[in-house]
């Protein structure tokens, strides 16, 4: 039997220290990082997105960054693609692929082997939404989502029609949300999957949320944005991005300045929020308390081990 391909994923919230940690970590084991994170892909999303610079990589390579223009759509399904294969193309160069990244659906639908395929279809059913879509909208059947199956409706943008449609398509044939179809299909792990977690205590993680923000406004994040509202993008994925939506608001004259960068904050702390309850619900996650920030270096070398020991590797050092 052929082994499966070493993988390392690095999960967690936002502003949790994700990305100082995954620099540590390949260049401890010779790898490669593949960014998990769904709005990266932007080019001139830079700061709302904590976007890595340059100098911060350290050399380490770094794949799926500014891949796309702010007006296109990126859907789950080419996300998926292109990730497994950059994993493929990693490895046959003897690196060591570690995806990094806070986009749960996204990374499960990469690391899993799912078969939406096989879920019962309704044609008939299908092609009358497809035609509904056209006639009334995309919200309007993206809100038809949201009333049968909220936590789909959150994952999918109203633009992806298809998966919009596939997802009702599943709850109108099987009664189950996709979530819950997807639960009872007991998935294969497709790589020997190390997926280790980032937590920290609440009050400590939103502290560095804030101060977070505050750093992006003093980045430049109202410039950034002024860029995409000046071209006039609107109705597109990117624009839905948590940074961006709320000084659009500010752009629009719909906020002041001082509201937008509450905004993005509490919307900063939820969306941290849910990405904790949606790792703990979906995946078997590894959790590393990085609460303390005094010893680093000690916790990472206990993640190392962990890593080392999950996918028998070794290290460079």
């Amino acid at each position: 039997m052929e082994s499966k391909q070493k993988l390392l994923v690095i999960i967690g919230p936002t502003a949790v220290g994700k990305t100082k940690l995954s620099i540590e970590l390949a260049k401890h084991f010779n790898g490669e990082i593949i960014s998990g994170d769904s709005m990266q892909i932007y080019r001139g999303m830079d700061v709302g997105t904590a976007k890595i610079t340059n100098e911060e990589t350290e050399g380490v390579p770094h794949h799926l960054i500014d891949i796309k223009e702010p007006e296109e759509s990126f859907s789950v399904a080419e996300f998926q693609q292109l990730v497994r294969e950059k994993i493929t193309e990693i490895a046959s160069r003897g690196k060591l692929p570690i995806i990094v990244g806070g986009t749960g659906l996204y990374i499960q639908s990469v690391i899993f082997d799912y078969h939406f395929s096989e879920a019962p279809a309704d044609e008939a059913f299908r092609l009358s939404l497809e035609e509904k879509a056209r006639r009334i909208g995309n919200e309007a059947i993206h809100q038809e989502l949201l009333q049968v199956d909220p936590e789909s409706a959150a994952q999918i943008h109203q633009n992806n029609v298809r998966r919009v449609i596939r997802a009702l398509e599943i709850y109108h044939c099987t009664g189950k949300m996709m979530s819950e179809y997807q639960k009872d299909q007991q998935p294969d792990l497709l790589y020997n999957t190390a997926l280790i977690g980032l937590m920290m205590e609440r009050d400590r993680l939103y502290e560095r949320i804030n101060t977070r923000v505050q750093m992006m406004i003093s980045d430049g994040l109202i410039e950034e944005v002024s860029k995409l509202h000046v071209k006039g993008l609107r109705d597109c994925q990117s624009i839905q991005a948590i940074g961006y939506k709320e000084i659009y608001d500010f752009l629009d004259g719909k906020a002041t300045l001082e509201e937008a960068v509450e905004n993005l904050k509490q919307n900063s702390r939820r969306y941290a929020k849910r990405q904790l309850t949606w790792f703990r619900n979906k995946m078997d996650v590894k959790w590393f308390d990085m609460t303390d920030p005094i010893d680093l270096s000690k916790k990472i070398k206990e993640i190392s081990g962990y890593v080392e020991g999950k996918l028998q590797v070794k290290s460079n050092t």
